[in-house]
């Protein structure tokens, strides 16, 4: 379960994408949006796609322009954590471009999604020409440091599933929301998924999801999940 961050239609190009301007790394200037929409491809991607995976060889860069990717690392053991849900304006294998090394972590679709594949010279020659792309890709390793650091405090610190699960879900509405006042999701993720991300089982997400219903502070229909009262979630993660 996620949130899904998308409108109902996919952009057809980076200069008509008209909701750029809300993505960090494509809120480019004008000369600087041309070029990028010259370099890459727009490619398509079914649920349960691959982009890539944690050991393979880092040749591209890879920008969600729709749709969500889940971003997961493996242990020896065959135990697999989820880190990130990946959504619109995302750029994933970034840091291991840059570092030149094997991606560290698989990046799967967890619904259909639109993602623009960028070679990994042809990206690292358009951070040399413009500045402010060479920012927004800095902004956006940030910003992934920000996002592991905020998940391990959240798995360190908060002493109860429910604190973790609340987190989770306010996190993923409010990134939906992009600042509108209905924190309002579409759910992507299995219940076992968000177990992985909340450190606790399965039947714990059914049963406190069920608490949270009863008592009327979430509202599910469907795949669609509303938070009607975030003040008791967040009452929860204090």
């Amino acid at each position: 379960m996620a949130a899904s961050y998308h409108s109902h239609h996919p952009p057809e190009d980076c200069i008509n994408c008209e909701h750029r301007h809300l993505r960090m790394f494509c809120n480019l200037t004008d000369e600087a949006l041309k070029d990028y929409d010259r370099i890459g491809i727009m490619m398509s991607h079914a649920r349960g796609a691959k982009l890539f995976a944690e050991g393979d060889p880092a040749r591209n860069v890879f920008v969600v322009c729709f749709g969500q990717v889940k971003i997961s690392s493996t242990s020896r053991d065959g135990k697999t954590m989820i880190l990130k849900i990946a959504g619109p304006g995302d750029v994933m294998g970034l840091s291991a471009v840059l570092a030149n090394v094997a991606h560290e972590v698989t990046a799967e679709a967890i619904e259909p999604c639109q993602v623009k594949t960028i070679r990994k010279q042809d990206f690292v020659d358009f951070l040399d020409r413009h500045g402010i792309a060479s920012m927004h890709a800095a902004q956006s390793l940030s910003s992934e440091y920000m996002t592991v650091f905020h998940d391990a405090k959240r798995l360190a610190l908060s002493g109860s599933a429910a604190g973790r699960l609340a987190r989770l879900l306010l996190d993923w509405g409010r990134a939906a929301a992009n600042g509108k006042p209905e924190i309002k999701f579409t759910m992507a993720l299995t219940h076992e998924e968000i177990a992985n991300m909340a450190g606790t089982s399965r039947e714990t997400v059914t049963r406190l999801l069920n608490q949270f219903r009863r008592d009327q502070w979430i509202a599910i229909k469907g795949s669609s999940m509303t938070i009607v009262k975030p003040d008791q979630l967040e009452r929860l993660t204090a």
